[in-house]
């Protein structure tokens, strides 16, 4: 018996040991103040310089009409031309009333005086005028029956198929302008005031499922608010390059920041590492290191003070020192001297 009663108060540690669970992993951010500055996010989407709906100017049948959806136009090239027929008739038939004119006039002049009289020879002159504009009229027609890119352009649509007889004016092909891309973003009043009157408002775009930022810069906005709230739409464009894959009508988030009035240096907080007592009071989970290992250590509760800002964020006014590290997740789920370990990733 004394034999078995040592044998087990020997193994009692190792069991104590055994029983004590392994530190947490918990992921931790270290406090620093910066400039203190509002940052909110819009909504918004992409679209071209311009967006034009190309129509003749005179009516006929489409005979020419290379363009396809999706493809890029070269600035002048050919999107579709009507039947010529009907207008080298017309301005034939032009040609011919003008000669007659003229020949009627000639007649006239000469015989002036005696035979012919002076209100003859005016109206004979207006004719040839008469004339002469519809022969103008005929050309500038033969001109109207063929649509060209007027600028580099994106085949966004075509209305109608080729060989479609077309009246003056109906829309034949959509065309975006991509020039350059645009963004247009609904924005409060007060944010509006500061990007309309101040060059430090910065705005950012990304995209869904793509890590990269790309800047973007103000182009015009609109000098009256939304009927329903009170909104002012901008319309932002990229200053750099952007991506092929970009076109008009995709979805993009804008990231706008300007200095906060009156603000100095702050601290942000994450909400997720605040955390409170029965009371209330907001705290945050102090991370202190271990000896041997600095990735290794305890927490402990430390109160702190805070504001809601206006871009709903969290300043901290009172609290730990910058440079304190603090868990920035799951601060909630911890008890005040628990042991925990620096998570750096899934396995680690």
């Amino acid at each position: 018996m004394i034999r078995l009663a040592v044998f087990l108060l020997a193994l009692l540690p190792l069991a104590v040991a055994a029983q004590e669970p392994p530190p947490r992993p918990v992921k931790l951010t270290e406090i620093s103040a910066g400039a203190d500055r509002l940052e909110r996010q819009f909504f918004g989407r992409v679209r071209a310089r311009e967006t034009v709906d190309l129509a003749f100017q005179v009516g006929g049948q489409i005979v020419d009409f290379p363009v396809a959806e999706g493809s890029q136009l070269d600035r002048g090239a050919l999107v579709a031309s009507l039947d010529m027929t009907p207008f080298e008739r017309q301005l034939e038939r032009a040609e011919v009333n003008l000669d007659k004119a003229q020949r009627d006039l000639e007649r006239l002049e000469e015989l002036a005086g005696s035979a012919v009289s002076d209100v003859q020879i005016r109206d004979a002159s207006t004719q040839a005028d008469l004339a002469r504009i519809a022969v103008a009229e005929a050309r500038k027609a033969m001109e109207d029956a063929t649509l060209e890119a007027r600028f580099d352009a994106l085949v966004a649509r075509r209305e109608v198929a080729n060989y479609t007889t077309v009246a003056a004016g109906e829309p034949v092909v959509r065309l975006h302008d991509m020039s350059e891309l645009r963004v247009d973003i609904d924005v409060p009043e007060v944010l509006f005031r500061q990007a309309a009157g101040s060059s430090e408002v910065a705005f950012e775009a990304s995209f869904p499922g793509a890590p990269e930022t790309y800047d973007l810069t103000l182009r015009e906005y609109e000098a009256e608010t939304a009927e329903v709230a009170q909104t002012y739409s901008l319309t932002l464009a990229f200053t750099g390059e952007v991506p092929d894959w970009v076109l008009p009508g995709a979805s993009v988030t804008v990231t706008a920041t300007a200095p906060r009035q009156g603000g100095g240096e702050t601290v942000l907080l994450p909400e997720t590492a605040l955390v409170f007592d029965a009371e209330g009071a907001p705290g945050v989970m102090v991370f202190e290191p271990s000896g041997d290992d600095p990735d290794t250590g305890t927490v402990r509760r430390a109160p702190v003070e805070i504001e809601m800002r206006a871009d709903a964020r969290v300043a901290m006014t009172e609290g730990p020192e910058p440079g304190a590290q603090i868990v920035s997740a799951g601060a909630s789920q911890l008890g005040d001297g628990q042991r925990v370990r620096r998570f750096t990733g899934i396995g680690g």
